[in-house]
C-alpha cells in the first residue's frame, strides 16, 4: 500500500505549489544548481539561452531555463544546512510525489544537484581563488542524524578517526561524513579543481573557529582540523551546506556535489571580499559540465 502524505507533512500552497519554494512540479528541471545567495541566481541564469520560469519567496529564488541543450534549474538556498533540509526535501517532493494523490510516484526521478559556493581554505595548497570540489563532506550540523539510514550512507570509519583526532566534545552534534557522487565528481571537477574534504559548519563564527567577543570552547579546533589526515585525505575547506546536500541526496537517491571558490585562507589569514566577479568563471565551468 502506498504511503499517503497528510497536509501537515506535505504542505502545499493554495495555488498547488510547494510550501517554501513556491514551485510547481512542471517548473523543475532534473539538473539543479544550488547557490546560497539569491542574487547569484540571476548571475547563473544570465548565461541561459532562454528562461522558462522565475519564482521567488523569502531567500528562495528559482529560475528554470535552457543552457545550450540542457534544461537547468538554479535555486538559492540561503545560508546553512537547515535551509538545505527545506530545499532538497521540497525539490525531491516536486520530482517524486504526486501532489494530487499525495502519494509517491511509481517511477522515481534521479535529480542532479551541484552546489556552487564560497569557502575558507585550510591548507597552503588552497590559496584564495582555488576551486575545490568536495570529494567528502563532514557535517558539524548534525542534520543527517535525524534521518533513518544515516549509517548506511556515511563513512563511519572516517567519522570515528576524525572524532578521535579532534577529541570530540560530546556536547556537540555527532559529525557525519558523506561522499559526493563519484561520477558527478569526476565530470565536474575534471583535472582543474582540487578534490578535498569539506567541513560544513553550523555557523560562521565559533563553529569555524572565529573568535570575536565570545571565547571559543576549543581554541585549538582549527589546528587539529588542519593537521587531520586519514587514508590520504586532508581537510581542505570550511563552508556551511555541503554535508546536507550530499547526505540528503544520497538518502533520496539523487546525485550531488559541492564546488566552492576559496575567498579566504584561514591559515594565511587572508580574505578577498571582492570575489563576486571571479566566481563567474566557476559558474561557467559547472554549466558546461553538469
Amino acid at each position: 500500500m502506498k504511503k499517503t502524505f497528510p497536509e501537515s507533512e506535505l504542505i502545499l500552497n493554495e495555488d498547488g505549489s510547494i510550501f517554501h519554494l513556491h514551485l510547481k512540479p512542471e517548473q523543475l528541471a532534473d539538473k539543479i544548481i544550488l547557490v546560497g545567495d539569491p542574487d547569484r541566481v540571476g548571475l547563473v541564469a544570465s548565461h541561459f539561452n532562454t528562461i522558462e520560469h522565475e519564482v521567488s519567496n523569502r531567500e528562495f529564488k528559482t529560475i528554470t531555463g535552457i543552457y545550450k541543450d540542457k534544461r537547468i534549474t538554479v535555486q538559492s538556498t540561503g545560508i546553512g544546512c537547515d535551509n538545505i533540509d527545506i530545499v532538497v526535501n521540497e525539490l525531491d517532493a516536486l520530482a517524486n510525489i504526486d501532489f494530487k494523490t499525495r502519494q509517491e510516484k511509481d517511477s522515481k526521478k534521479q535529480l542532479t544537484f551541484v552546489r556552487i559556493g564560497t569557502c575558507g581554505g585550510l591548507q597552503d595548497y588552497t590559496p584564495i581563488g582555488t576551486f575545490i570540489a568536495s570529494e567528502k563532506s563532514i557535517g558539524f550540523d548534525g542534520l543527517l542524524n535525524f534521518y533513518s539510514g544515516r549509517n548506511e550512507v556515511c563513512d563511519n570509519s572516517f567519522e570515528e578517526e576524525f572524532k578521535k583526532h579532534m577529541n570530540w566534545n560530546q556536547q556537540l552534534a555527532a559529525p557525519y561524513v558523506i561522499d559526493a557522487n563519484k561520477k558527478l565528481l569526476d565530470r565536474i571537477a575534471g583535472e582543474d579543481m582540487v578534490r578535498g574534504v569539506t567541513i560544513a559548519c553550523g555557523g560562521f563564527y565559533g563553529p569555524q573557529g572565529r573568535q570575536l567577543r565570545i571565547p571559543l570552547a576549543d581554541p585549538e579546533q582549527n589546528k587539529k582540523v588542519v593537521s587531520f589526515s586519514y587514508q590520504n585525505h586532508r581537510i581542505t575547506n570550511f563552508e556551511m551546506e555541503s554535508s546536507a546536500v550530499a547526505g540528503l541526496a544520497r538518502l533520496l537517491g539523487h546525485k550531488a556535489l559541492t564546488v566552492c571558490m576559496v575567498i579566504a585562507n584561514r591559515v594565511a589569514g587572508e580574505a578577498n571580499t571582492g570575489y563576486k566577479n571571479n566566481i563567474n568563471n566557476l559558474i561557467k565551468l559547472v554549466l558546461e559540465r553538469i
